[in-house]
């Protein structure tokens, strides 16, 4: 073989050898985009898991929180609490309902229960007030926390008016009634717990609202407003009842 037929096979191999290194070269190029657009669809979907996860955390945190002061706990952890000087908290317990509960199943009590607070908690989404806990039998709300406004105890006792007409659901032929308390002052607001978070309010003026409600017969609410020294409770009863007030000096 002459040296020009040497030379001119040693090209083609050395051709022959970038062209294979081109296809491989390529080949893994195209192996790194798959594998990019599989991310690129994997990342998409975490994504879109994300999303999903996030909004329905945020929807039970908003269930448990006021919107402002869930927003608040994301942006800082520490301690959350707040003084109102002017709220009013309405207090409903239900009338009989301790013999009435012996006579039910769990299951029927339960269910009764929730057909009565979700109808007051519509009541309260509309009345655009706070509702703060339940408690066995009794539902606490409150206007004027987290947000201050001026009306606060017109806010309530039309709550509880509205309440009043909602007719509660007959349970094994007895048809309970409910008294209302309504209690106007300072109290203090914050978020304990660290698990099971929970928007709270204490003060005198949140104890007083259930303390209000056994004092009055049922079918009819009783309200109490804080002044300086002294405080004047107000009966106002509802239809079929006798309206009544007096005013006490403390």
């Amino acid at each position: 073989m002459t040296d020009d037929g040497a030379s001119s096979q040693l090209e083609d191999l050395e051709k022959e050898n970038r062209v294979q290194k081109l296809a491989r070269t390529e080949g893994k190029l195209q192996s790194i985009e798959a594998f990019q657009a599989q991310n690129t669809n994997l990342l998409r979907v975490l994504m879109a898991d994300l999303d999903v996860e996030r909004a329905e955390s945020e929807r039970l945190l908003l269930n448990i929180l006021p919107a402002p002061i869930a927003e608040r706990l994301k942006a800082d952890s520490g301690v959350i609490a707040d003084r109102f000087d002017s709220v009013s908290v309405l207090f409903s317990d239900i009338v009989g309902f301790t013999p009435l509960a012996e006579s039910l199943s769990p299951e029927e009590m339960v269910e009764w229960l929730n057909d009565v607070y979700s109808a007051f908690d519509v009541l309260v989404q509309e009345h655009g007030v706070e509702k703060i806990r339940t408690i066995g039998d009794g539902y606490m709300a409150a206007a004027g926390v987290p947000f201050e406004r001026e009306d606060h105890a017109r806010a309530l006792v039309i709550l509880a008016l509205d309440m009043k007409a909602h007719s509660l659901p007959p349970i094994h032929g007895h048809r309970a009634d409910f008294r209302i308390g309504i209690s106007s002052g300072s109290v203090v607001g914050g978020v304990i717990g660290t698990y099971k978070f929970q928007y709270d309010i204490w003060g005198d003026t949140v104890n007083t609202a259930p303390a209000w409600s056994p004092m009055g017969c049922p079918g009819e609410y009783k309200s109490r407003q804080q002044r300086t020294n002294s405080f004047r409770a107000i009966l106002i009863a509802l239809p079929g009842t006798p309206s009544t007030s007096r005013e006490k000096e403390q």
